[in-house]
């Protein structure tokens, strides 16, 4: 298997999930030639230094090894959850079962999107989104190294996901949705693609001390990256209908988990 030929397997179903034209544009081969399913024409503006970062081909060569943990290990501190027990933690949130469908939002290099396609077996299927093709290409080439049948990445919005309607069983977003220009029609879309008791695993930033309240904007700015109030994410999460949330703060990060009722639409 090489970068440029994804498991059929997966594209096969894939296709289903996918709306209107990105349906079409997945049965074009050219739209695989990089080894992930290529849906943008045009790069969305980025949110700064952090975000544009992900774009060059330096990053997700060091990502998953060094960038990643020490970046997560800053902002968590040392006593703070590991690389891989963040992968528990998600998938503790997500309650992955086989044969699930799995959405991994700002995938990367697909790290995570790997580990959750272990835990929903052969028959499901795990799919990831990012809009930087550098991060995308590399992922490609570690699913095609894994032999990961059943993953498939999509170049993406986050913001205005291509995908049908209540199609998946879990959403994850993982150390990303900070960077988002805006995080809440990304949460927006994460709440349409699930299906009902769809559960959802988000881990980004959260404010903690007082003293860092002044800073914020400052912060944000230099940054690209929004630090989010202790109950932002739980009340948004909340205000879309889902419920059991749960919260873990480690250091300036948050884990937060929910479930959509079985009733819901």
């Amino acid at each position: 298997m090489s970068a440029a030929a994804p498991a059929a397997a997966a594209r096969e179903r894939l296709e289903p999930l996918l709306a209107g034209e990105a349906r079409s544009r997945a049965r074009l081969e050219e739209s695989w030639r990089a080894g992930y399913l290529d849906l943008l024409d045009e790069q969305p503006e980025s949110t700064g230094a952090t975000q544009n970062l992900m774009l060059t081909r330096f990053v997700p060569t060091i990502y998953e090894r060094w960038w990643r943990p020490a970046l997560g290990r800053a902002f968590k501190g040392f006593t703070g959850p590991g690389m891989a027990e963040e992968v528990r933690i998600a998938r503790l949130f997500l309650g992955l079962t086989h044969g699930d469908h799995v959405l991994d939002v700002a995938c990367g290099p697909g790290n995570f999107t790997r580990e959750f396609a272990k835990a929903v077996g052969p028959e499901g299927l795990a799919a990831g989104i990012d809009a930087s093709p550098t991060m995308l290409a590399r992922g490609a080439a570690d699913n095609a190294r894994a032999h990961a049948g059943n993953v498939a990445l999509i170049r993406g919005d986050a913001s205005a996901m291509p995908f049908e309607a209540a199609t998946f069983d879990c959403a994850c977003c993982f150390a990303a949705l900070h960077l988002f220009a805006d995080p809440f029609a990304a949460l927006d879309e994460m709440r349409r693609v699930l299906r009902p008791s769809g559960r959802i695993a988000v881990m980004t930033s959260v404010r903690r001390q007082v003293t860092v309240r002044p800073m914020k904007p400052v912060v944000e700015r230099l940054s690209g990256m929004r630090v989010f109030e202790p109950d932002e994410i739980t009340g948004a999460l909340a205000d879309r209908g889902f419920a059991e949330i749960r919260q873990r703060v480690s250091g300036l990060v948050q884990f937060v988990g929910a479930r959509l009722p079985a009733g819901a639409e």
